[in-house]
């Protein structure tokens, strides 16, 4: 079996208001080449973990084949749900317990995709705070933010008034 190539994904999810206006952002580097690759996007209408899900999702969509990959992410949220309770989730059907009701765990269609993403590779995840300063954590802040930024202004254009 050959060795899998190993890269790192920094990701970031960014939302003005929550709901409101978000922003995601990879940055995703070969290891041993130094190449990287950078993706942005978002959506008029979503929250912030949506966006910080959204950014590992396309981060893995972009490799083209099985990889070792280090995901390195400011969202607890997204680390432990990969990490630590998704497993849990799958085992009950994605549902969730609520005091003393099940429900479908939130967000549940970006966590069947994310499930799907990860069996493609081998994952392991590094948490870094946000806005510490972080490099490649700051660049997807700052895309992922000025995505989500673009979004609010064109929500706020006015169309010229008929003459």
């Amino acid at each position: 079996m050959s060795e899998l190539t190993e890269v790192i994904l920094f990701t970031d999810g960014a939302c003005k208001g929550n709901p409101g206006p978000g922003g995601w952002a990879f940055l995703l580097r070969h290891r041993k080449s130094g190449r990287e690759m950078e993706r942005f996007g978002g959506e008029a209408e979503t929250t912030n973990n949506r966006m910080e899900m959204t950014a590992v999702i396309e981060g893995l969509k972009a490799l083209t084949k099985p990889a070792d990959v280090e995901i390195v992410s400011d969202s607890k949220y997204v680390l432990q749900g990969i990490g630590e309770w998704m497993p849990k989730w799958k085992s009950n059907g994605w549902r969730r317990k609520e005091g003393s009701k099940w429900a479908t765990v939130k967000n549940v269609e970006l966590w069947q995709e994310l499930d799907r993403l990860a069996s493609l590779h081998r994952l392991r995840f590094r948490y870094i705070p946000g806005h510490s300063g972080h490099p490649e954590n700051e660049r997807c802040d700052t895309l992922a933010s000025e995505f989500a930024s673009g979004l609010v202004r064109k929500k706020h254009e006015r169309k010229p008034a008929a003459e």
